[in-house]
């Protein structure tokens, strides 16, 4: 047990604790059996470290930007469950009644989400439909990771979302010149944060999204 929570030290500021670190550990497990079927990672990613590391550890920073003061959190394009499956499992071991909708239009990675909720007993929504279609949302934070680039995040919750708290959004080596470039057509109050899984990436959390 020792050694597993050790695998979580980049995090373990974050006050993460034993049963997420199995949890996780238990996500794992489910992603590299339902992979062998789906691609759920690439094929580079198929082993407990890179898993843990470039997808779990780096989901998991950024819990501290969700808001805790709502009754929703939206995954844009949840996938495999990065980071929806994985804020979900933090929140659960937090003790936070916080429902995390996850968009996933997959058909067959909507099940395995729907899979890993019911295994470990996670207060999610999976909706089964192309976000780009689906109007007058309500979320407390949204979240978006290796989804879409920047300005087409930004059109789809200028439109599509009624109400919303903040928009975090995973950037890459290319971000600052993405957001730089951006931020000529749009407006919106941003904070950023370094990856602790890269030094050529950053976290953003937007709020107040307008033109």
């Amino acid at each position: 047990m020792d050694d597993i929570f050790k695998n979580y030290n980049k995090i373990s500021h974050l006050n993460v604790s034993r049963e997420t670190c199995l949890d996780f550990e238990e996500f794992i497990s489910m992603i590299l059996k339902k992979n062998k079927e789906i691609n759920i990672v690439s094929k580079n990613n198929r082993n407990n470290k890179t898993i843990r590391d470039r997808h779990i550890i780096d989901s998991a920073q950024i819990i501290d930007f969700v808001d805790f003061n709502t009754n929703t959190t939206c995954d844009l394009g949840s996938g495999g469950g990065f980071p929806g499956i994985v804020i979900a499992i933090m929140l659960k071991n937090m003790n936070k009644k916080l429902k995390v909708k996850l968009f996933e239009k997959s058909y067959h990675k909507s099940e395995f989400l729907r899979d890993v909720s019911k295994k470990l007993n996670l207060d999610t929504e999976i909706v089964q439909k192309d976000i780009f279609s689906t109007v007058k949302v309500e979320s407390g934070t949204i979240i978006s990771r290796a989804f879409k680039p920047l300005p087409v995040v930004l059109e789809l919750v200028h439109k599509n979302f009624n109400n919303y708290k903040n928009l975090i959004l995973f950037m890459g080596k290319s971000g600052k010149k993405i957001l730089e470039e951006t931020l000529k057509h749009w407006n919106f109050d941003y904070e950023e944060k370094e990856s602790i899984t890269s030094q050529e990436s950053f976290l953003l959390n937007i709020r107040n999204i307008r033109r």
